[in-house]
């Protein structure tokens, strides 16, 4: 059947307010909590699943194959049905998904349950482009920014706050909460979220075969998809890493890793700032800038005796430099891929996250592998070489 819509008119200055735009990113933060709120509890959750070592990292695994299959299947649809009711049906599938998973207390179907939470996280990646929609063009580099950092707080608040609920109840109150936190939001969102009815007019598969013909047309999105996995790949092989370089190196417990989580959390306020930017036509300078603060990054992780106080506090310097290149960039990305058209935004950012979330998981199995095989030193080096492999390729532009 054709899905038609109605043809869609451009936004008004105010239509999109700075209450409506909080709401906006107060959702993409905690749809987006969901898919990290399990990589501490690893240990917990497979313990009571009775889920091998060599089978634990599934947990994670499942939820992030289920948020790759959503980019590329349920995203686009943005650019097709009514937006309100799209990213509300989304999030109320992954409520569901939420309280499976924490019934659940066999690993069949804790897995199934991870797979479909992430497909209902991919909510947060229809509302960035409606977010766009409803911005005038000369502000929507600020209000995808502003957005965005919700968003961001969200990715990085998600594994401290799971850690402690965690310690302080189980890991089934972890899931709980956040299935009754995503069936309140959805019941905001369908009553605060002004109607937005898609241009286009085709089939759902046609929809899919035009995201084909879009990566082959459109030299920008390439462009910025791999200046984005080259800093998230990096920022994925950091999180990883650090939190078994911590263990080993400093004796950290899980809570004292929760804590030196938050240091990223300062990386939020990149966002807005790269909005602004991007609106004043310093994308490529702000680009550059943040491609060296993840290089740098990783550089000065070496600066001090191993497990030493200054090594610590330089792994601090260095989670914050990592998370301000990441988070900026993704936001110069953003407003960059959005000016090419509103017919197609969803399409264009299903197709930009799904390029550096596929680099963002290699990221964390490299990683993985390198402290393995090389502790810091080896896992570090790959580290360095994704950002400078970057700039490399910023200076063909």
């Amino acid at each position: 059947m054709t899905m038609n819509a109605t043809i869609e008119t451009a936004p008004e200055p105010d239509a999109v307010s700075q209450r409506l735009t909080f709401v906006l990113a107060a959702a993409c933060g905690m749809v987006a909590a969901n898919i990290y709120y399990a990589q501490p509890l690893i240990a917990p959750i497979s313990a009571a699943l009775g889920l091998s070592h060599a089978a634990a990292g599934l947990i994670v695994t499942m939820t992030q194959i289920g948020y790759g299959v959503g980019l590329l299947f349920i995203v686009p649809l943005g650019d097709l049905v009514e937006n309100r009711t799209l990213i509300c049906s989304v999030i109320t599938l992954g409520a569901a998904a939420l309280l499976a998973a924490g019934f659940a207390s066999h690993a069949l179907p804790f897995l199934i349950a991870a797979l479909f939470i992430g497909l209902g996280s991919v909510a947060v990646q229809i509302i960035i482009p409606y977010a766009a929609h409803l911005a005038p063009a000369a502000i929507r580099g600020r209000v995808v920014g502003n957005v965005s950092t919700g968003l961001m707080l969200g990715i990085m608040l998600a594994r401290p706050v799971s850690s402690f609920v965690t310690a302080m109840l189980s890991w089934h109150a972890v899931f709980f909460c956040s299935a009754a936190l995503m069936i309140v939001l959805a019941a905001v969102l369908w009553m605060t979220l002004p109607k937005r009815r898609p241009v286009a007019r085709m089939h759902y598969g046609e929809l899919l075969l035009s995201m084909l013909h879009l990566v082959r047309t459109t030299p920008l999105l390439r462009r910025r998809a791999l200046y984005q996995a080259s800093l998230f790949g990096a920022f994925s092989l950091f999180w990883t890493v650090t939190p078994l370089l911590l263990a080993s190196e400093f004796g950290f417990t899980q809570r004292s890793i929760a804590l030196f989580a938050l240091a990223g959390v300062a990386g939020v306020f990149a966002a807005p700032i790269a909005g602004r930017l991007a609106d004043r036509g310093h994308s490529r300078m702000a680009t550059l800038v943040a491609l060296l603060l993840a290089a740098v990054g990783f550089l000065i992780t070496h600066v001090g005796a191993p497990g030493s106080v200054l090594n610590l506090a330089c792994l601090v310097v260095a989670a914050i430099a990592i998370d301000i290149g990441v988070q900026g960039n993704v936001v110069l990305g953003f407003r960059a891929i959005f000016a090419l058209g509103h017919e197609h935004r969803s399409r264009l950012n299903g197709l930009y996250m799904a390029t550096f979330f596929t680099a963002g998981a290699a990221g964390s199995a490299v990683g993985a592998w390198a402290f393995a095989q090389g502790g810091w030193t080896l896992a570090s080096a790959f580290g360095l070489a994704l950002p400078v492999a970057g700039l490399v390729y910023a200076a063909t532009e």
